[in-house]
């Protein structure tokens, strides 16, 4: 699933508080970020759309569908075939050679990759 900026917005609300009502989103995202209601709504609308989230009644309860490590998923997923033609070798080389980790996310990268096999 590709969500957008402003969509990630609204999730963020809903992964960080749980399920909410629209007009709560609004509070919170017009607090955040300044939106008004009509640009909440809409953004709320399209992740409907989407299937990230579900729209219960009455009150507009919005619930998130997806969590936050799916989507995450999916947006790595997206990157590494999209830069580096889904050679997770050659994303960890480029994120390695101009990030770098310390000795210690190395020990902990090594132990991930060897729980994964």
């Amino acid at each position: 699933m590709k969500l957008f900026d402003s969509e990630l917005k609204v999730m963020e609300v809903l992964w960080e508080q749980g399920t909410k009502s629209a007009r709560d989103i609004v509070d919170v995202l017009s607090e955040r970020i300044g939106w008004n209601k009509n640009t909440t709504y809409t953004v709320i609308k399209k992740c409907i759309e989407k299937g990230a989230i579900c729209r219960e009644e009455p009150g507009f309860i919005c619930r998130p569908l997806v969590t936050k490590d799916e989507v995450a998923q999916s947006e790595t997923e997206h990157l590494i075939d999209k830069m580096f033609g889904g050679s997770s070798e050659l994303f960890f080389s480029s994120f390695l050679k101009n990030q770098g980790i310390s000795e210690e996310e190395a020990a902990r990268l090594s132990r991930m990759i060897k729980e994964a096999k």
